[in-house]
Order: C-alpha cells, then structure tokens, then sequence
C-alpha cells in the first residue's frame, strides 16, 4: 500500500507559486524572523535525497542545481528567501540607502558570524563578487557581475578587477555601484553567486576551497560535515553561529546521492527518507497521495549543440533536430512529472510584459515547435550541404534517472525521424559531463537551467559569446550587444526592453537555433507527514531546510 494512501482525501493538486506549509501557531519575533511552537520531545533530524552529486561548495564556481542548493543552505547572502519566495533582509540589516540616480546603493549589514566564528564583513562581498568576475578564475557566473560598474571590462580584460563598483567602506558598510539602475536588485542579490566568502579562509585554502567540508565555512542556517569532495552522503547540522539560529529548528539533516527515482521512493516507503523528489511513471502513480506534491518551475531541460564541430555546427542540423521531437509527448508520457512541452527558452508564468501584463512565452509564441516536415526538410538540406547520408552523433548527459530517460527518448525520437542519423549515448557523472562540456568535448548534450531571478535576461544571457555558461561556442556580435542593450542604456525603458528581449529569444531559437529547448520542469516529491514548513522554490534554488522542522 502506498504511504499515506489509506483513507486519506485526494490531494488537490494546482500550480503554486511556492510550496511552503504554514503553521496557525506561528508568532513574528522581529522583521524578518518568525517561531513556531513544537512538540519538544520530537527529534529535529530528517533524512533527505538529492538527485545528483555535490560537485563544489564554491559560490564561484557551481554551475549545478544540486550544487546551489547545498550552498543555500549553508551560505547566505544580502538577502534570503522569505516563506512566500520573496526576498527579504538577511546579512543586510537594513534596506539600503540608493542615490538619486538609482545607480549606487549603500549596505549596512548585521552583526554575523561565520562557522569558524569570523566576523561577516563587507571585505567578504568584495572579495566573492570579484573572484566570479575575475577572468583567470573562469568562474561560469562571470557575467552575472555584470550588473556592477565595470564588471564587463573586467571580464574581457579591459580593468582591473580592483575597480569591480563594489566597495567596503568599512567592515558594516558595502556599497554598491551599479552599471544601469535595475528595479530588481535584491531578487538578483538573493542568488547563489552572490554569496560571500570568509576571505581570510578562502584565500588561506586557495583552489582547495569549497572542495570539501573541511575547505570551507559558512555563514548560513546549517553547516555542513562528512563531505568529502566525492562521496555521496553528507550531513548538514545545525549552525549555532548563524545570526538567526534561534529560529532554526532542525538539528540535523542526513543527506545522500539517490540517482533513482525507484531507490528514492523505496527509502521513503520504509521511512528511511522525509523527502525525495519524484520522475516519470512515480509522478503519475503517486497523483492520488496526499504525501506527493507537485510545483511548477522556471526550469528549462534543452539541448546544446557544439557549434565548433562540422555537423552540429550546421544550422539545418540544428533545425532539424529540435523539430524532430515531439515535447508533447515527452513531457506528458515519459516525465508526467507536471512538465510541460517549451517551445522556448523563456519559459511560462515566469515574466510579464510591462505594459500589457501578457505572459512572456504567449507573446513571443512557440518558436520552431514539434514539426515532423519541416524538420525532415531541414535534414535533407543538412545533408546535401554536408556531403553526408550517414550521421553519427554523440548525445551527452548525467547519468541521473531523469537524463537518461530523457536522452533514450531523444535518441529514438532522432533516429526514427531523421533518416541515416544515428545518435549514440554518453551518461556520466554531473561532474565529468560539466568537465566534458567545458571543455567542448561533446556533439550534443543535454541539461537544465533555473535562473536565480524572474527577468527573461536570466535565461537569454547563457547563451552570451563571453558568458561562463556558454560552452556551444555560439558567438553572435548582434546577440550579444541586444543583451548589453538590454542591461545598460534601456534599463529605464521597460517597454523597449521588453521588445529587446523578445526579439532577442527569437533569434536564439528561430534565427541561429543556439539553443534546443524541450520541456519547462516542474518539481514532483514526496514529502513526509513529520515533515513541515519545507519550501520548494519555483525558480532558483529548489529547497530549503531553514524553516522546516519535524511535527
């Protein structure tokens, strides 16, 4: 019998814009701070999964959601996540002072701790926000700096990284500097690049830092302990240093690597998980239990093709191959997750139109969508430009349950459609695929992107020529000044921006085809009845233990 399953009302289930359960016996404490009455004689420790490695504790150096999330649970930054998924203050004690032209914003910050019982401090900023912008640290979140003053002349070698508009005017006060004014600053500021670091420590260990738990101190709800850079299990405990400690209840969170969906749910049916995330066939079979939940998200599963290579560098190839795929289908029978098909790569319920308040994916339309005619068109033009009737192409992914179901389906969708296209498959460890990408070993891979804030800049500028994430080696001069556009001199002008952007997603997807996006994700888990108050976020980071605690 399914857990939960007997006698239990039939979950509702509807899209939310953040699943967080929210007790009646809640009392504010201070601004930004809340408590929640307990049972005290339950034991605060919880068990919990996460579908892939943990590849780095670095702020600076993450480019994975499982990654982000561990850091967010350890680190954190100006601003946090309140229980509605908006930001509020957190080492930010106060909101900031912003001059007149909306360009420079002064920070004073709380007194803090980091876990080794450092002072938090506005040196600590300083010095993350320009390790990412440093290019000789290769950091894929370089251009997120971009927003500060200078940060793009650092980035393409034109400053010095000391004149990055990011300031410690002493050890409380931070100030900032942008490029252009952004109404939505402390929504980018909440993200995981924008973490501090204990500068003293990160430059004591150098390129071991965040290697390891032993490499590392936090400032975050939890710290973490039993990390050894390569196993799969690890603890986060209870950070007595964190500045808001008292309003952290769980002590203890054991967590371990489960690649499959199966294993998870079979841990959790014995009880030995509180909450494991959900795919394919067990989405569709637990709809019906109160214990499953499902959340929309701002994620994004595409395909990168490497341009540099003969074949994929084709763009009938390109074409051809996105529109070989029937989403639909996929999303619906294989993941059945709450996934939907994207015919973009802004995804739904993610930005609205200034003026108008249209939804950024209805307005700019399903860009190249499943078109089985067109794209055996396209094929027999890729070929004839090639000089191939027979093509072989690798299609590389991690090697979670999800990606390989998701690259089997890709495979036999390609190979049916695509006559005299063969499509061999790499899964790998998240690791050695994000290695292998950067290195620009691959044909095709296959991955996910969540942005850290709703603006559709946060998805269109991966695919910037200069950007860290970009490893297709698409390089478009035009492409690349529509996005400065849209960061500097149109950021007062919503409406031209608005514009900007659109036009900008279609000619990633419609014009160059830089980008095969497939499906926009949605979160499906289990969650135990002990277990209250967990968030899962719609975009960003996924989870957070910080206000969970057991019933």
């Amino acid at each position: 019998m399914k857990k939960g399953g007997n006698g239990m009302k039939k979950r509702l289930l509807g899209y939310l814009a953040i699943a967080a359960l929210t007790l009646s016996a809640c009392s504010t404490t201070g601004k930004n701070e809340t408590t929640t009455s307990t049972d005290s004689s339950s034991k605060q420790v919880i068990n919990v999964s996460t579908s892939g490695e943990l590849t780095t504790l670095d702020s600076g150096q993450y480019s994975d959601v499982n990654s982000s999330d561990m850091i967010g649970q350890v680190t954190e930054g100006l601003y946090r996540t309140d229980k509605n998924g908006d930001p509020e203050l957190a080492i930010a004690a106060e909101k900031p002072t912003v001059s007149e032209d909306g360009l420079t914003y002064t920070f004073k910050l709380r007194d803090a701790k980091w876990s080794n019982g450092d002072d938090v401090t506005a040196a600590d900023f300083v010095y993350a926000y320009q390790y990412v912008v440093d290019p000789t640290n290769a950091s894929s979140s370089s251009n997120r700096m971009d927003i500060f003053k200078n940060a793009s002349k650092i980035r393409q070698g034109e400053a010095d990284v000391d004149t990055l508009g990011v300031t410690a005017v002493d050890d409380h006060t931070l100030q900032i500097v942008l490029e252009s004014p952004i109404t939505y600053l402390d929504q980018i500021l909440v993200g995981t690049p924008f973490m501090p670091k204990d500068v003293n420590f990160a430059k004591e260990k150098g390129k071991d830092y965040g290697t390891s738990s032993e490499n590392f101190v936090g400032n975050g709800p939890f710290k973490i302990e039993g990390w050894t850079g390569a196993n799969e299990s690890w603890k986060l405990v209870k950070n007595d240093s964190y500045w808001d400690a008292g309003n952290v209840q769980l002590e203890e969170i054991d967590v371990q690597v489960v690649k499959e969906t199966g294993t998870g749910v079979n841990l959790f049916e014995t009880d030995a998980l509180d909450y494991t995330t959900l795919t394919d066939t067990y989405a569709q079979q637990y709809k019906d239990n109160d214990l499953a939940h499902y959340v929309p998200k701002a994620l994004v599963g595409y395909i990168s093709a490497n341009q540099k290579r003969d074949v994929t560098g084709n763009l009938n190839v390109r074409q051809a191959i996105l529109q070989a795929i029937d989403k639909k289908s996929f999303a619906e029978d294989i993941l059945g997750d709450g996934s939907t098909a994207l015919n973009g790569f802004v995804p739904s319920n993610f930005a609205k139109d200034p003026s108008t308040g249209e939804d950024f994916r209805k307005e700019n339309g399903d860009l190249l969508p499943y078109n089985l005619e067109k794209a055996q068109a396209s094929w027999a033009k890729a070929k004839e430009e090639l000089g191939k009737d027979q093509i072989t192409l690798e299609l590389l992914s991690s090697d979670t349950a999800s990606s390989k179901k998701t690259v089997e389906y890709i495979q036999g969708q390609l190979e049916q459609n695509l006559p005299g296209l063969t499509i061999t498959i790499k899964s790998v460890p998240l690791q050695n695929r994000l290695d292998l990408q950067t290195a620009g070993d691959f044909d095709l891979v296959f991955g996910t992107w969540t942005p850290d804030y709703a603006d559709p800049i946060n998805f269109l500028e991966f695919y910037d020529s200069k950007g860290g994430l970009n490893t297709s080696g698409y390089a478009s001069s035009s492409y690349d000044q529509g996005l400065e556009e849209a960061r500097t001199t149109l950021a007062n002008d919503a409406d031209a921006r608005w514009k900007e952007l659109l036009a900008l997603e279609k000619q990633l997807i419609e014009t160059d085809t830089a980008v095969l996006p497939l499906y926009q994700g949605a979160v499906a888990y289990l969650q135990s009845e002990k277990l209250q108050n967990l968030q899962i976020f719609p975009f960003g980071r996924t989870v957070s233990y910080r206000l969970a605690y057991v019933k």
